[in-house]
């Protein structure tokens, strides 16, 4: 027998909290939870479902009867169809509540910690125009509005330039304006599609596989540098030298000017090669002093101004007088090394990606820093009995792991070491507290501080300290 799969509708639901994934929260009249993509806490609406599962709907607000006060005017014209803000339409303070009490709920429930007072989440100065990195995809069959399906004009140009609507990976809504990345990052999109237009130059169709341009990815620095890396799916001479000749002559502040020939089926190009066309290949970014390296394959926090703010903190957690040998696990291309190895004896960072402790070592030496050493290799088979022996009992460690948080056995060589204090640096709250739990018996949380990277969006980093019981 099949399953009953119609949509149910409720009416006057109250939207009550703001859930994972920048969903907001209502419930249904049975008690179950459901899911909104399109409403804001404080909002009444009737909602029509689009999932159904044993503890929770998911839907869509299809009616509204209260809106919210929490409730602002979106300025992006792309709202709620590119899904890269799905806050936009929330007050920025409003927001700042929610990734709080996010944090704040994950630590109690999931960690079952007891915590110190929570320091108050600390706020972007820019809301808007904050990135640093912009990854854009072109399409030869773009997303259409429900506005132009409806409408009796034929729709002959389906070139896009722009982002993946959310969960289809082979449909790109074509993008006017973003709010994300500084100019002149719009100038240069609008730019490359007009001209690719103009002259015949093919958009990727990923179905079939076919077509010249496939993204665009630009990369800008608080030093003014720019870097705009073209891919192409195929070499066509020709086109591609026309391309990048006129981006070179259009837009002579671009500092790397870069491509990569990638015909393989997906577009990563981490294990492609990256060609210089024009200028660098690669840009600074600068903090405190100490300039940063970046290349097209450079990890770097993609709010530049707002990293600088969360270094700030996990220095001051640590409390470094100089005489501390610090263990940066985690260490990406080792900015949080570099930047708190002026207040430490030693530094030694660690990474499992080896084009990212050549960054980290090529940074340290243009920056003159000479008491801060890199390893590369997996965490949980390099952070070992042999390497403490080796390099020393760390007074102070910085860990900064992935969302997915620490490999168990890391946590398990964390707690053998029993270093004095563990700043833990998260990019998810919810495994970072499962990782706490792990190690409550031993260490107590004596500081946390939210801090907000990303406005308009769901996310939120953590910083806590960790101090050894006694």
């Amino acid at each position: 027998m099949r399953k009953n799969k119609r949509r149910k509708t409720f009416e006057n639901v109250e939207v009550v909290d703001a859930g994972a994934k920048g969903k907001s929260v209502g419930k249904a009249p049975d008690g179950r939870v459901i899911f909104l993509t399109n409403a804001v806490p404080g909002d009444v609406v009737d909602v029509t479902t689009t999932k159904k599962r044993k503890a929770y709907f998911e839907g869509v607000a299809t009616n509204f009867h209260t809106l919210s006060d929490k409730r602002t005017e979106p300025v992006c014209e792309h709202f709620g169809v590119c899904g890269g803000c799905k806050w936009q339409h929330m007050g920025y303070e409003h927001q700042l509540y929610f990734k709080q009490k996010e944090v704040e709920n994950n630590l109690k429930r999931i960690g079952h910690l007891d915590l110190p007072e929570i320091t108050p989440i600390l706020g972007s100065k820019e809301q808007y125009f904050y990135r640093n990195k912009m990854e854009f995809s072109f399409s030869d069959s773009r997303w259409l509005t429900q506005e132009e399906i409806n409408s009796d004009i034929e729709i002959e140009d389906r070139n896009a330039l722009g982002f993946h609507i959310p969960g289809m990976w082979d449909k790109i809504l074509d993008i006017k304006k973003c709010h994300l990345q500084q100019d002149p990052s719009n100038a240069i999109r609008l730019e490359v599609k007009n001209f690719a237009n103009k002259n015949g130059l093919t958009f990727f169709n990923p179905r079939k596989q076919e077509g010249l341009l496939r993204t665009l990815m630009m990369r800008t620095s608080s030093t003014g540098e720019i870097m705009v890396l073209v891919q192409f799916f195929e070499e066509n001479t020709e086109h591609r030298e026309l391309l990048l000749n006129h981006l070179k002559e259009t837009f002579p502040e671009i500092t790397a000017l870069l491509y990569v020939i990638n015909s393989k089926g997906n577009d990563t190009i981490y294990d492609q090669e990256v060609i210089c066309f024009a200028g660098r290949d690669h840009i600074f970014e600068e903090m405190e002093g100490l300039q940063f390296k970046i290349n097209a394959k450079s990890f770097y926090q993609t709010n530049s101004e707002q990293a600088h703010e969360l270094y700030k903190v996990a220095r001051n957690f640590a409390g470094l007088t100089g005489d501390e040998l610090v263990y940066d696990l985690y260490t990406g291309t080792g900015t949080i090394a570099q930047f708190i190895s002026k207040n430490a004896k030693k530094v030694i960072g660690v990474e499992s990606v080896p084009e990212a402790i050549e960054d980290a070592k090529a940074n340290a030496l243009h920056n003159n820093i000479s008491n801060a050493e890199f390893f590369v290799g997996d965490m949980k088979n390099v952070f070992n009995d042999s390497f403490i022996s080796e390099h020393g009992k760390p007074d102070v460690i910085i860990t900064d792991p992935p969302r997915d948080g620490m490999h168990k056995q890391v946590v398990e060589q964390l707690l053998q070491v029993a270093s004095p204090k563990i700043v833990y640096v998260s990019c998810n709250s919810a495994t970072q507290a499962r990782d706490l739990a792990l190690m409550k018996e031993k260490y107590k949380v004596t500081k946390v501080q939210p801090v907000d990277m990303f406005p308009q969006t769901h996310h939120v980093e953590n910083v806590v300290l960790l101090e050894k019981r006694v």
